[in-house]
């Protein structure tokens, strides 16, 4: 089945322009600058690969996230980390997280959040800034996200006790950093931008897999309705 055509979207980023941004035109196959393809991302045993490598032979759905201690940003990578291998191999598609910390952090957080799809780090946020992604909170209506369960108060408290308990007292990448979401390949090709303008307005999941026509997953963990 052809997947559907992608329609990128794009956000206005507030305050002092981050240094060289994807562009922000309405056509799709926008390419990446090469020069944010040749930064690297950092493996969980600290290898360096080059951004534009994951996606060069393949199509992927690259999320990038504020950072590893913010529990809204486990809740969404446990839903991610629900979505079948199986669905995205039939649609030929990857799903890669990116995050900001120290690559030590990557594997006690895939134990966390039970995510086994690809995971990255960009320790020096280059391949964000260089994007365009935001810095600070922009005030603004996110809706009610499906994929995050904990109100505010508890969600702080476990975030701040993960981090005052681990090995080194961090907050496993700049606070202040949001995220987005993107979908790249193959090649330098950008057919879809998402930049958060707050920790709470990332992209529904079922929202970006429909674009590469990926099924429908259900997040909720309810056993399905059999209509007799």
């Amino acid at each position: 089945m052809a997947a559907p055509s992608l329609t990128p979207v794009t956000r206005q980023v507030s305050g002092r322009a981050a240094p060289a941004p994807v562009p922000s035109g309405a056509e799709s196959g926008q390419p990446l600058a090469a020069a944010v393809a040749e930064l690297p991302v950092l493996d969980a045993a600290g290898r360096r690969v080059p951004f534009g490598a994951l996606f060069q032979e393949r199509r992927a759905v690259v999320v990038f996230v504020r950072h590893f201690l913010c529990y809204i940003c486990k809740e969404y990578v446990e839903d991610l980390a629900k979505i079948p291998k199986s669905f995205l191999q039939e649609a030929n598609v990857t799903l890669i997280v990116i995050g900001q910390s120290s690559y030590h952090h990557i594997e006690p957080f895939c134990k966390l959040t039970g995510y086994s799809h690809e995971i990255y780090v960009d320790p020096e946020r280059e391949i964000y800034k260089r994007l365009g992604m935001k810095r600070g909170e922009e005030i603004a209506s996110s809706g009610q996200s499906p994929h995050i369960k904990s109100n505010i108060l508890s969600g702080s408290v476990r975030s701040l006790w993960r981090a005052v308990t681990g090995p080194l007292f961090d907050f496993q990448g700049d606070p202040a950093q949001q995220g987005g979401t993107l979908i790249l390949g193959p090649g330098n090709s950008i057919h879809f931008i998402h930049r958060d303008r707050n920790r709470l307005d990332h992209k529904p999941i079922n929202s970006v897999l429909q674009l590469v026509g990926v099924p429908h997953v259900d997040f909720t963990g309810r056993p399905p309705v059999i209509h007799v």
